[in-house]
């Protein structure tokens, strides 16, 4: 962005927060990194009208990079898509992720790349092995340009580059009788987006080449230490490293001459601190020297000398080391300043490559789990045929996973989904969101038929924990969730409720569900689509009475006294939630199990019993409590069931509560059983 005479060439003119806040970054990375910022990319501005918004709160819910427990790795959504073979592929993969598409032209341009590589197997062989090749050109032209770079940086860029035909190549492949180039057969089979980068293709063969000339197959870790260069490269340096490899050798021949045009045979060669190189003749020998040899000491035995060539060699020998550093260095210099130079061409080859790396993982993984296209619908009804949830999948298996069917239109906006405690309602709340998700990054999704109406934002509200630095419970959380949800959502959003209202007492708790449901269900002219997962059985009460609303349940099966999990997305209402059947396959004592049942028994008797709740038949607008069945016994014999009060004051232990803690046990009592005031 140097060097731009107006704010309308980056498109701040009218911006002036974002000119502000620009200015502070650049002003802060001068002030920390004390150097020129001029490798800095042009400024380009995030378009989230083009994006599915995400926010952090459903990426957590969502586990698209971290599991609920906050670690990495399997169990997150991201673990199942990354094939990538090359970092920059596996950060435009995060990208995709966290921005993924709204609009249909760009995911159905990425559906056509992928679903390419899906039918073209060896193709998508060839390329994987191609990129295992290619190191991080993005982040190595970045250190060059910071002149950071090392030896070994500069090798690896090598490496890349020459890999880069290999790459090309595996997309030219073509399975007939007789192999026909891309540009002999025109492409006319690959994609729009496929074909784009074919043309747009760079092998950077100039860099390529220099760099294969230039650096040792094994340099040294810094750039000091010399070793840097081939042979061949510059002949100055060849000529030093001469020096420093064979300078021995040079020093022996140039002996050997002496010994020759001088006919002295004897003539010695030798070295000391003092002297450095010099020639020796003994006086036995009794021949007078050349007249080129200069006297350097006279010996009791023997006279030493040496010459012109004796000490320019000398010299030379002495200095080689030195200058061959400084000279590889400037070399280095050179070769950086020229790479530092093309660093536009080497991020365009770098963004081509991690399009080609993200389009082969999204392949990858499609063709490994049997996954298939989605079709974008124009609406906003959703139809998805045996879907499944990624990554549950991915850790159970294809054959274990049972996959469900879900259908959303103008008739069934909003799901009410009920079922017992682990049938899988969150898996899938979480699973249709999550298959939204891919359709719109450009994936192909874990269903066998999939009809998506595009999102414009994906709200999340599952699970919840306390705030403990804030002071907010686990209550306050859950309540400002879905008081962002219902201010923020619009008709094109996604919206996923799990159990609304569970913090808070059974009344307040389902008078909240309620009237989040019905705003949901009418807002937004017709409603948002909402999948509602709930055991507020009542709620069901629902359906008929708003339209939009449609309720399900995950099937299970009572057999033998046991509870099968089916798993299995039906129509219609549960009346159970099989709470103390969890709890036992939980693990809970056979004991407080056994108690449970009783005391469910005696609590339903009391709800279902007139007499002791005159005030039953409305408990809220809409929902009314069965009358008591049978004929009444006469008052003599009728057996009163125990008061659920009486029960519950048995089983309080004072000593071990607070006085808050009792003063909200009394309020709870009060609100269940208490007579109404009277007017």
């Amino acid at each position: 962005a140097q060097g731009a005479a107006d704010l309308a060439t980056l498109g701040l003119e009218k911006r002036p927060e974002l000119v502000q806040a620009c200015g502070a970054l650049l002003a802060h990375l001068e002030r920390t990194q004390m150097q020129d910022t001029r490798h800095l990319e042009t400024l380009v501005l995030l378009d989230i009208g083009r994006h599915l918004l995400i926010d952090e709160i459903t990426e957590r819910n969502l586990e698209l990079f971290r599991r609920l427990d906050g670690r990495k790795g399997v169990g997150t959504l991201r673990h199942v898509l990354d094939r990538t073979q090359t970092p920059m592929g596996g950060r435009l993969l995060e990208e995709r992720m966290h921005n993924p598409w709204r609009e249909s032209e760009p995911i159905e341009a990425t559906l056509d790349s992928v679903e390419w590589f899906v039918g073209h197997e060896d193709n998508r062989r060839l390329l994987r092995e191609a990129l295992r090749a290619v190191y991080d050109i993005e982040r190595l032209s970045t250190r060059i340009a910071l002149n950071r770079t090392s030896p070994r940086d500069m090798l690896a860029l090598r490496n890349s580059l020459t890999g880069l035909p290999n790459v090309r190549s595996a997309l030219e492949l073509r399975f007939a009788e007789n192999y026909q180039s891309l540009d002999e057969s025109g492409a006319q089979d690959l994609p729009e987006a496929l074909r784009r980068v074919i043309e747009q293709w760079d092998n950077l063969s100039d860099h390529a080449d220099k760099l294969s000339r230039a650096l040792a197959d094994s340099p040294p870790p810094v750039i000091t230490e010399g070793g840097l260069f081939k042979p061949g490269y510059n002949a100055e340096l060849d000529e030093l490293l001469d020096l420093v490899e064979h300078g021995e050798n040079r020093v022996q021949a140039l002996l050997e001459e002496e010994q020759k045009n001088s006919g002295i045979s004897k003539l010695k060669l030798g070295y000391n601190r003092v002297f450095g190189y010099y020639f020796e003749i003994s006086k036995a020998v009794g021949t007078t020297p050349p007249e080129h040899f200069i006297r350097r000491q006279t010996l009791a035995n023997a006279e030493r000398f040496t010459t012109a060539r004796l000490k320019e060699l000398e010299e030379k020998l002495m200095s080689a080391s030195d200058k061959r550093k400084g000279l590889e260095y400037k070399l280095f210099q050179q070769l950086r300043e020229e790479l530092a130079a093309a660093r536009s061409r080497l991020l365009f080859m770098a963004d081509l490559l991690a399009h080609l790396d993200l389009w082969q993982s999204l392949a990858e993984t499609a063709c490994r789990h049997n996954w298939t296209r989605p079709r974008l619908r124009p609406d906003q009804d959703m139809r998805i045929i045996e879907g499944r949830h990624p990554v549950v999948e991915s850790i159970l298996g294809e054959a274990v996973f049972v996959p469900n069917d879900l259908h959303m239109d103008a008739k069934r906006r909003l799901l009410l989904i009920t079922g017992p405690n682990m049938a899988g309602k969150s898996t899938v709340l979480r699973q249709t969101a999550l298959i939204c998700l891919l359709a719109q990054m450009g994936s192909f999704v874990p269903a066998r038929e999939a009809d998506i109406g595009l999102c414009d934002r994906i709200f999340s509200r599952v699970g919840a924990s306390d705030n403990l630095a804030q002071g907010q419970s686990t209550f306050m959380v859950e309540m400002m969730e879905t008081a962002r949800i219902l201010r923020q959502a619009s008709k094109k959003s996604l919206v996923i409720l799990d159990e609304i209202g569970r913090g808070t007492s059974t009344f307040d708790g389902l008078a909240l569900a309620w009237a989040v449901a019905e705003e949901l269900a009418r807002r937004a002219g017709g409603g948002i689509r909402t999948l509602f997962a709930t055991h507020y059985h009542e709620l069901t009460a629902l359906e008929g009475k708003i339209p939009g609303i449609h309720t399900m349940n995950i099937a299970i099966r009572e057999w033998n006294g046991e509870i099968v999990f089916l798993r299995r997305l039906i129509p219609g209402p549960v009346d159970r939630s099989y709470g103390i059947e969890v709890a036992r396959l939980a693990g809970v004592p056979q004991p407080v199990v056994q108690r449970a049942r009783e005391i469910l028994s005696r609590l339903e008797q009391s709800k279902n019993s007139a007499p002791t709740r005159a005030a039953s038949p409305n408990l809220l607008p809409g929902i009314s409590l069965p009358e008591a069945g049978g004929k009444t016994r006469e008052p003599e014999q009728q057996i009163v069931p125990e008061h659920p009060l009486v029960v519950a004051l048995r089983d309080t232990d004072p000593d071990m509560l607070t006085p808050l803690e009792a003063l909200k046990r009394v309020i709870e009592w009060k609100r269940l059983w208490g007579e109404p005031d009277e007017k």
